[in-house]
């Protein structure tokens, strides 16, 4: 028997070895670049020949004036998608499901599906356009109410909310695919014993479906804490400029404007790693609620 299995598991173990080195190869051995961190990093001399200074990098990113405001528009704005990434989904979910018309329901399905496989680089285009204080589309209507023209993408008090707008909706149709299916798995015989005890689609939402969809729900809010400090690169990277820093500056953006273009390499380093370990941090804990609450394993 054990010979048996041997020879019915092994080809499959040999499946694993092309993935297992492109981890191993794309994961594992450029962690080692996280030295860089406590050195006086210089593309010249390398890895091994540049200068090593402890923990000066880390010191240094405490003391930068706009450190802790990064910190807070990462948090922020990342705290905010995630609460956005939750109600919104749960709330169309449900009203797909009380339409009854196949088609429609499969027709509206589709068409807030379909911004997800855009890419931010083709959408902040569109959304410059139709955000432009001058001609944009969403500006004329807000002057055709009588009011003054907006600068979303200009207005450190309106960018942060335009980015969860425009990120949620860009993929709350993705993510209500996970709840309609939620609500799939509720057996049928609960709403048909409600309507017998004369309750409505109210009623049956309220304690039908919702309480149905809530281990889901659960789930998803406990494994989002994890990404707390991922405010989202791409979009922010494609929507702000120098005017709008102090309002959409995250973590990500401030790591690529002084590794890539100041050439801060061991600064950066630094700060990218000060970020993993608090996200690890973080994913550890989600796990562990997930696991507490809504009963969720990895392995």
């Amino acid at each position: 028997m054990l010979r048996k299995i041997k020879r019915v598991e092994f080809p499959l173990h040999l499946m694993l070895i092309p993935g297992l080195l492109a981890i191993l190869l794309f994961n594992y051995i450029p962690m080692v670049g996280m030295t860089i961190a406590f050195q006086d990093f210089m593309p010249a001399k390398g890895l091994f020949g540049s200068k090593w200074i402890g923990l000066e990098n880390f010191r240094y990113m405490m003391e930068l004036p706009d450190f802790y405001q990064i910190l807070w528009n990462t948090a922020f704005i990342a705290l905010m998608k995630i609460i956005a990434g939750l109600v919104v989904p749960v709330t169309i979910a449900i009203l797909l499901n009380e339409v009854r018309k196949e088609f429609f329901k499969r027709s509206i399905q589709t068409l807030v599906y379909l911004p997800h496989f855009l890419s931010w680089v083709i959408l902040s285009g569109i959304l410059i356009d139709i955000l432009s204080p001058g001609q944009g589309v969403v500006n004329l209507f807000i002057r055709w109410l009588g009011f003054h023209p907006i600068f979303f993408l200009g207005d450190n008090r309106w960018f942060p909310f335009t980015l969860v707008i425009s990120n949620e909706w860009k993929e709350f149709g993705f993510s209500t695919i996970v709840y309609l299916a939620a609500i799939a798995g509720i057996s049928p015989s609960l709403y048909e014993a409600a309507i017998v005890d004369g309750a409505g689609r109210w009623k049956q939402t309220l304690h039908i479906t919702l309480p149905g969809m809530a281990p889901i729900i659960v789930l998803m809010c406990t494994l989002s804490i994890g990404n707390i400090l991922n405010a989202g690169f791409e979009q922010i990277f494609n929507l702000y400029s120098p005017v709008v820093y102090e309002s959409g500056d995250i973590i990500d953006t401030f790591v690529y404007r002084t590794g890539l273009i100041d050439a801060q390499y061991g600064l950066a380093t630094a700060v990218g790693l000060m970020k993993s370990a608090v996200s690890f941090i973080l994913i550890s804990i989600s796990y562990f609620m997930a696991y507490r609450f809504a009963n969720y394993r990895i392995f």
